[in-house]
């Protein structure tokens, strides 16, 4: 964890007075602040799992869309976030949906970058389900290109990882991205 005092010793490199009043308390925040944003390296993902899966013979895509995340660019220390879509085709297991955007969490509370982060999400769920395929998608904004940088404030990178008939199966592939791009009216 980062230790208050390295905080406070970069308060200073910036060229801050980290006495002065309003950055007295901040060393403090800014090391429970590091420990909260990088929980995932404390969390294993196959416990966060365990207990969740089923058995059930369905073999239709099952699908979890706009799920939100936050992670941290390994490259800047700056915030990336936007939205994770994950489905994957059964074998003989499903899991509980609240666990794939718990799995999502645990990744993305690293110090990441996105194409990794999309292909662990990826393979975890193949390693633990067997399924027939899994395909995940990301779409994120990141500060390290909005606020410095090139400044391009409008961009959305987005990233992919399919496995099995997500990779194999044209339609397959192509029913997903439809459906994680159709709009949908939450009024039902």
């Amino acid at each position: 964890m980062v230790s208050q005092e390295t905080i406070k010793r970069l308060i200073a490199e910036i060229g801050e007075d980290p006495e002065r009043e309003g950055l007295v308390k901040t060393p403090e925040r800014v090391a429970e602040a590091y420990a909260y944003l990088t929980k995932g390296y404390r969390e294993d993902p196959n416990e966060v799992i365990d207990g969740a899966l089923f058995s059930e013979d369905n073999k239709e895509m099952v699908l979890l869309r706009d799920v939100d995340f936050y992670s941290l660019c390994e490259h800047h220390l700056l915030p990336f976030f936007g939205k994770c879509h994950i489905a994957y085709i059964p074998g003989n297991k499903i899991i509980g949906l609240s666990k794939l955007a718990r799995l999502v969490e645990v990744y993305a509370r690293r110090l990441q970058v996105q194409e990794r982060l999309t292909a662990q999400i990826a393979n975890t769920l193949n390693d633990v389900l067997k399924p027939q395929g899994v395909g995940v998608v990301m779409e994120a904004e990141h500060l390290c290109m909005q606020m410095r940088g090139i400044e391009k404030q409008n961009s959305v990178a987005v990233t992919s990882t399919m496995l099995g008939v997500f990779k194999d199966n044209a339609e397959t592939r192509s029913e997903f991205l439809d459906l994680i791009h159709r709009n949908y009216s939450k009024t039902w």
